[in-house]
């Protein structure tokens, strides 16, 4: 197992490869100046026949995971059942903290990171494993709770655990709504335009004064596995009439996509089923689609086959 393996965006992976209400004692350890949050409830969604699938084709395919799972008993796919990411959300940061409730033998894992070239040091009572750069570091508050991050916020994550801080109540109050009711979630408090440069984003007709995607002042969207897979966003625009712009360009698309239907026959399908609709500067996006239909789409595609080239023949 290489020393990597301690890196955050790693955990982010490993963990969100499989995004009730969020668990509320994760919610306490989270940063209080969090500004963006994503939440996976993994036990509900290996529930679904869709998750099943999912882990099926993570079983097949990640080499990696399985010599994870070898060498520290740890397996993402069966032993973790909640996620929750958070960050501070400011453009320049590039730290986070990822929490995860599941089921940990931490002496068995902080063994095999020794091995791997991992350094450790004990804070607050805590073993905080850490890459040999000791940038990043993962800590098991207990068998069942594990905080990873930069060593910044993973040590603030400890102290929380004996002075709890409350994230904003107007995003405590999102949270709620939105874990509750999807299986995987997203929630920004700040503009999207300031977590990634829309250098690229499009001018959308209508939408005046800059382009569409800075426009968007805070956004969520989430995931519901079930006999439909249903996908449902929102975005608080700077104004009523950028939102009601946005939504005719989208309208538009899925009229087009559905007149492309024999070219494109999954867009097409898509689009049908795109709901969008307008309260205020606020744009509400949903589509969903039979599992089985997902299933096909993201199912990989057989590699096209080559024909051997024929030999010449010989002439006589």
């Amino acid at each position: 197992m290489k020393a990597q393996i301690l890196t955050t965006a790693t955990l982010f992976a490993v963990f969100s490869g499989v995004l009730p209400a969020a668990d509320p004692q994760l919610l306490s350890l989270v940063m209080p100046d969090a500004k963006v949050l994503a939440g996976v409830n993994v036990e509900q969604a290996r529930g679904s026949t869709f998750g099943q699938y999912v882990l099926t084709q993570m079983q097949s395919q990640d080499q990696e995971m399985q010599k994870l799972a070898e060498l520290t008993g740890f397996d993402p796919r069966r032993d973790v059942r909640e996620l929750l990411v958070g960050s501070s959300g400011a453009a320049s940061a590039k730290t986070g903290l990822a929490l995860a409730r599941g089921t940990f033998d931490p002496a068995k894992i902080t063994a095999a990171a020794l091995v791997s070239g991992a350094k450790t040091e004990t804070y607050n009572g805590v073993t905080i494993i850490e890459d040999p750069k000791q940038i990043n570091g993962i800590a098991f508050l207990d068998s069942t709770l594990v905080a990873a991050g930069d060593l910044a916020n993973v040590k603030a994550a400890i102290d929380r655990r004996t002075i709890p801080a409350a994230i904003p109540s107007a995003l405590a109050v999102k949270v709620n709504q939105w874990s509750a009711a999807n299986d995987a979630w997203v929630i920004s408090a700040v503009p999207p335009s300031t977590l990634t440069p829309p250098a690229t984003a499009p001018k959308v007709p209508g939408v005046t004064g800059q382009n569409a995607f800075q426009s968007v002042q805070q956004a969520a969207a989430g995931v519901k596995l079930g006999s439909l897979i249903v996908v449902t966003a929102e975005a608080q625009m700077d104004t009523p009439q950028n939102a009601s712009a946005m939504a005719d360009v989208l309208k538009l698309l899925a009229n087009l996509a559905q007149m492309q239907a024999a070219q494109n026959p999954d867009a097409a399908a898509l689009a049908k089923s795109l709901v969008v609709t307008v309260q205020g500067d606020t744009l509400k996006v949903s589509l969903s689609l039979p599992q089985e239909q997902i299933q096909q789409l993201v199912k990989p595609k057989p590699a096209a086959a080559t024909k051997a080239p024929r030999k010449a023949e010989r002439k006589m």
